[in-house]
C-alpha cells in the first residue's frame, strides 16, 4: 500500500498542498494524509496518522524531505520509525529523481540531502538575522506590533475584571493580560 503525506507550513500556502495532493494521487497513493502545520510543531497529527497505517511492504510517499522533516536528525528519526514497520520512504521530487529509502543508496542519499537542506535553512536564518538587525539598526525595523492594548487592559482590571476574563473579553492569553500588567501573579487555575 502506498501511502501519502503532504504539508505546507501555513494555510496561505493552499496552492502548495494542492500540488502536493494532486502529485501523490499521481503516484497512485491508496491513502493521502494532508495538513496545514509547521514542522517544528511538536506534534503533527496527519503524520502520526499516516505512519500508524504503515505495515510491512508498505511505502510512505512524500513530494520533498522538507514536508516531512524539520532537520537531519528528525528526517533520520522518521525513517528510523517507518522502517520499524518495515515500511520504505519515497520521497518524488529530487531533481526529477525518485529517492527510494528501500535501497542502500536511497538511504544514503537521503541522509546527504537532509544535511544540505538543513545547512541552507540555517544559511537562511542567519541572513534573516543580518537583515534585521541591519534594518533595526537603520531605524526601518520596530518589529512586530502589540496585538493588544495595554490601556484598555489595565482599565479592564482598574474596574475590578479579573484577568482570565479580561482574557476572554479580548480573545488574548491570559499571560498576554498579565504582561500588560506588568509584575501581578498569575491566578491559580483552580478548575
Amino acid at each position: 500500500m502506498k501511502i501519502g503525506y503532504a504539508r505546507t507550513s501555513t494555510v496561505d500556502q493552499d496552492a502548495g498542498l494542492e500540488a502536493q495532493v494532486r502529485d501523490l494521487e499521481a503516484q497512485r497513493c491508496d491513502r493521502i494524509f494532508a495538513e496545514q502545520i509547521s514542522a517544528t510543531q511538536i506534534s503533527r497529527p496527519e503524520l502520526e496518522t499516516a505512519i500508524s497505517h504503515l505495515r510491512e511492504g508498505d511505502v510512505l510517499v512524500v513530494c520533498k524531505p522538507d514536508r516531512l522533516a524539520r532537520s537531519t536528525a528528525d528526517l533520520l528519526a522518521l525513517i528510523e520509525r517507518v522502517e520499524a514497520c518495515k515500511a520504505g520512504l519515497v520521497i518524488l521530487s529530487m531533481s526529477g529523481q525518485v529517492l527510494d529509502t528501500t535501497t542502500p543508496t536511497g538511504k544514503l542519499m537521503l541522509t546527504m540531502l537532509g544535511a544540505v537542506a538543513e545547512f541552507e535553512r540555517s544559511l537562511m536564518l542567519e541572513r534573516q538575522r543580518e537583515g534585521i538587525a541591519k534594518a533595526k539598526a537603520d531605524g526601518k525595523y520596530k518589529g512586530r506590533r502589540s496585538s493588544i492594548d495595554k490601556g484598555q487592559i489595565q482599565d479592564m482590571k482598574a474596574q475590578g475584571i479579573a484577568p482570565s476574563e479580561i482574557a476572554r473579553r479580548l480573545g488574548v492569553s491570559r499571560m498576554s493580560v498579565y504582561r500588560a500588567l506588568e509584575g501581578e501573579k498569575p491566578e491559580k487555575n483552580t478548575g
